[in-house]
């Protein structure tokens, strides 16, 4: 499956496209699945590491949001929160699934958004994606989540924060402590790691 480009999308279109959906407008159903489905996927593929079984859970998030989007209610919550909250609970549950049946764990994938932005950026002529993936597996579960919503998704720390019910403060602790222990399994020994700018605290 190509992943079509990340649209960016004004928050007053977004908001009136919701709006509409949430009445049962096709066209906004539509147009919400354009502009979320390369996202979602990419958290899926960041999450499961697998094409197919990403693109199958996909489609099974955006199912549940038809069947959720009515009670859709703005409050303080972001769209993107409340959508990525539907896709970690599926993936929690996916996973939970896959526990029971003798399946294998989460880990992140090359099919992930390009590392030049992501926990791989000052390493990233010295490592290769296989590395990257090793060693993103034996980072602990929420740790996992938060690289994958940040970097695999683009969400912010607020964003992040929302889907996941947990502050920013904590998700901003996860996310400093999980960069460091990539920096620190994918450099060579004797390298001092240094975080790039974008994945600093912020």
């Amino acid at each position: 499956m190509d992943v079509p480009a990340i649209q960016a999308v004004p928050a007053e279109l977004e908001r009136a496209t919701v709006d509409q959906a949430r009445l049962g407008d096709q066209q906004a159903l539509a147009d919400l699945y354009d502009w979320y489905m390369p996202r979602v996927y990419r958290y899926m593929v960041a999450r499961v590491g697998n094409a197919a079984e990403a693109e199958d859970l996909t489609e099974e998030v955006f199912l549940k949001m038809l069947g959720a989007i009515a009670g859709f209610r703005w409050k303080d919550v972001p769209f993107s929160s409340w959508m990525f909250r539907i896709a970690h609970n599926h993936v929690a549950t996916h996973f939970r699934r896959n526990i029971q049946r003798g399946g294998p764990a989460a880990a992140l994938s090359e099919e992930m958004v390009d590392w030049r932005d992501g926990p791989a950026a000052t390493v990233e002529d010295r490592i290769t994606l296989e590395e990257v993936r090793r060693a993103a597996q034996e980072l602990p579960e929420a740790q996992r989540e938060v690289i994958a919503l940040r970097f695999a998704v683009g969400l912010s720390i607020a964003e992040t924060a929302k889907a996941l019910g947990k502050r920013e403060g904590n998700v901003k602790a996860l996310q400093h402590k999980a960069v460091a222990k990539l920096q620190k399994a994918l450099l060579p020994p004797g390298s001092e790691p240094a975080v790039p700018a974008q994945m600093k605290r912020r």
